[in-house]
């Protein structure tokens, strides 16, 4: 699989990683032996990067990658965690003694002595402005807690006052084919600023796979249920903030740009990994099955060295991703995030 030079932490990670949300919570039950055989598979098919946080099932999903790695101290793997999530969102709670707490805890969790990335997790925008924030970060690098610092983020705003930042080593934003803003400003400038561009949320909680109908129902501890109109947390984080059931209809014209013998969730990878500037783009998986939801499962069944990366995708298909974006997703998703 490709490796990407992570701009300013100097180091390289699988252009595919893996999000680990789905492994602690939210996207119902998921065994303990399916979440290491699915980080077991991700490895086996060359990614090198796990996403995790430590609210993601109250740090059961840093525990299960900690065990992994117990496991398989040979398998590479740079983790990227974040923290902020555990108290009321003020920016006074963003403080130094705060983040020495949440990363000690972290680092209990994964079995390390420091972190190879900590992100803020998608914090109130007055943080960004906040001298205080990024000072305590240093002091976390200072400290060796921490090896880099980055920020996720809801909106665009956001993401460029984290990039203009610089202890930044990366942004986290959701960017997928039915998410075309950061492609505007965001990208170029973490390109040029050299910060790494993390995208998430890739197939729209599972619309751009194409599975889904108007009358697929999830569990009840699914946040496609309970957070389909932002009841919990941001909406956008919930099918990319498009409504669901004009992301069905508009899922289905995306299912007919797949290249022959591609699916359109590959597709979908294909499409934010061939943006300029993209670092690593990171689906989630909840089985082995699906393990990983990468550009690298062959189209039939076959041994792992026989999959093959999709070819890039031709202009024509790249401009029809930004025709359907226009006519059916724009008007509800652009202005807001």
């Amino acid at each position: 699989m490709e490796q990407r030079e992570f701009g300013r932490l100097g180091r390289k990670v699988s252009v595919v990683g893996l999000g680990t949300w789905q492994l602690g919570a939210d996207w119902g039950e998921v065994d303990e032996r399916d979440a290491l055989t699915v980080l077991e598979a991700a490895v086996e098919a060359g990614v090198t990067f796990f996403d995790t946080a430590d609210v993601y099932g109250d740090g059961r999903s840093e525990q299960l990658i900690g065990r992994f790695l117990r496991e398989r101290p040979d398998a590479g793997i740079f983790v990227a965690t974040k923290m902020g999530r555990r108290m009321p969102q003020l920016t006074e709670n963003y403080s130094l003694d705060n983040f020495r707490a949440w990363t000690d805890r972290s680092r209990a969790n994964l079995g390390v002595d420091v972190l190879d990335l900590v992100q803020l997790h998608c914090p109130p925008s007055s943080v960004h402005s906040s001298e205080a924030v990024f000072d305590a970060l240093d002091t976390l690098v200072a400290e060796e807690r921490v090896a880099a610092y980055g920020v996720s983020v809801e909106t665009c705003a956001e993401a460029l006052a984290a990039i203009a930042r610089p202890g930044t080593a990366s942004v986290q934003i959701i960017l997928n084919p039915f998410r075309l803003k950061p492609l505007e400003e965001v990208v170029p400038a973490a390109r040029e600023a050299g910060v790494g561009i993390i995208a998430r949320v890739p197939l729209a909680s599972g619309l751009l796979s194409g599975k889904y109908t108007k009358d697929t129902v999830f569990a009840e501890n699914d946040h496609r249920t309970f957070n389909r109109h932002g009841e919990m947390f941001d909406q956008g984080e919930t099918f990319s903030g498009v409504g669901f059931e004009e992301g069905v209809e508009a899922a289905v014209e995306f299912a007919e740009l797949a290249p022959r013998g591609a699916t359109p969730a590959q597709t979908a990878l294909r499409w934010i990994v061939q943006q300029p500037g993209v670092t690593s783009v990171i689906p989630g998986a909840r089985s082995p099955e699906q393990a990983p939801l990468g550009l690298f499962l062959p189209a039939v069944p076959g041994p792992p060295a026989a999959a093959a990366g999709l070819p890039p995708l031709p202009d024509t298909t790249l401009d029809a991703v930004g025709d359907l974006y226009d006519r059916r997703l724009r008007a509800q998703v652009h202005h807001r995030w």
